[in-house]
């Protein structure tokens, strides 16, 4: 399965939509024959979105703007966190989002034992290191923390109450790795982070490629930045059972993996305090390598795999 989290064709309207026609073209190869799961980015958000609405077909009756699916022993929710930015086009698709997305997150976390894991895809960052000025570099990012002034619909304290375990975000021509982080806190307080974290995992991978090139960083990382990279690529992600998901990034030039790590769940749920207590270190710096020894480190081969094992590209 593909998930392309927004900016399509840079941009789907371009020429009257010759620009849409094109890309369509180029990826069709691969989205006749695999699932092909698009996210709306701002580069869509022209004529209300009309263009990504009526060129996609996602798993919502009404539209292709916010959706949900389950997908082996995830559960994968689709966002737009374009609502936050183009309020032009008026206040009703926020509320509705934010209605649908609540009742689908109760339902999701009241299914765990078929779905244990929750996965979010959202074009805009809560958080980022790039040096670009971007609302994800920002104190009050409004995917984090709402809209401004009022701070309605914010996206990361709703997350974490129903304890998304992954939430993979884009908008950034760069790839960024976060330590298990909430409310800027950062919690790698343990040799091992990434086992049994007590808050989401966020993952930016936006360096496919457009003409704008790659976004460079900030000289010094934030604390919670545990691996960061310029470089064209994509992801990839396998989750092998209920308990181990796996992550990589690729460098298209070197065609290499040039960041990878385990996400190890041994329960999912609710995120706890006093778990977040016991993990917790105020200004730590631990080294970018998550495998910081070798015996934290599984082996792909040596994963127990569920009979509903799934492979995506992103």
């Amino acid at each position: 399965m593909v998930l392309h989290v927004g900016d399509m064709a840079y941009n789907l309207d371009t020429d009257d939509g010759e620009f849409g026609d094109q890309f369509g073209r180029q990826v069709e190869p691969v989205a006749a024959y695999v699932p092909y799961m698009t996210v709306v980015g701002n580069h869509e958000n022209a004529y209300n979105f009309s263009h990504f609405v009526n060129r996609y077909t996602m798993p919502n009756s009404d539209h292709n703007l916010f959706y949900s699916f389950d997908l082996g022993i995830a559960h994968f929710i689709a966002i737009s966190t374009e609502f936050y930015y183009y309020t032009v086009y008026g206040w009703e698709q926020i509320a509705n989002q934010w209605n649908w997305l609540n009742e689908d997150l109760k339902a999701a976390s009241d299914n765990r034992d078929e779905h244990p894991w929750i996965i979010t895809l959202g074009h805009r960052p809560m958080y980022c290191s790039d040096f670009d000025g971007d609302d994800c570099t920002k104190y009050e990012a409004r995917t984090r923390t709402g809209l401004p002034g009022t701070h309605a619909y914010a996206l990361e304290k709703l997350f974490y109450t129903y304890g998304v375990d992954l939430e993979i975000w884009a908008h950034e021509h760069s790839y960024e790795r976060m330590w298990p982080l909430y409310n800027r806190t950062v919690y790698n307080g343990t040799i091992s982070p990434y086992v049994d974290p007590p808050a989401p995992v966020h993952i930016v991978t936006g360096s496919a490629g457009c003409q704008e090139n790659t976004d460079p960083f900030i000289e010094h990382p934030p604390p919670w930045s545990a691996f960061r990279s310029s470089n064209y690529g994509f992801s990839r992600m396998q989750i092998f059972n209920s308990t181990h998901l796996y992550f990589e990034q690729l460098a298209a030039s070197k065609t290499e993996v040039e960041d990878s790590f385990w996400l190890v769940k041994h329960k999912h749920g609710m995120y706890t305090a006093h778990d977040r207590k016991l993990m917790r270190r105020h200004g730590t710096y631990i080294s970018m390598d998550y495998c910081h020894h070798r015996s934290h480190c599984p082996n792909r081969h040596d994963i127990d795999k569920s009979s509903e094992e799934a492979d995506f590209m992103i």
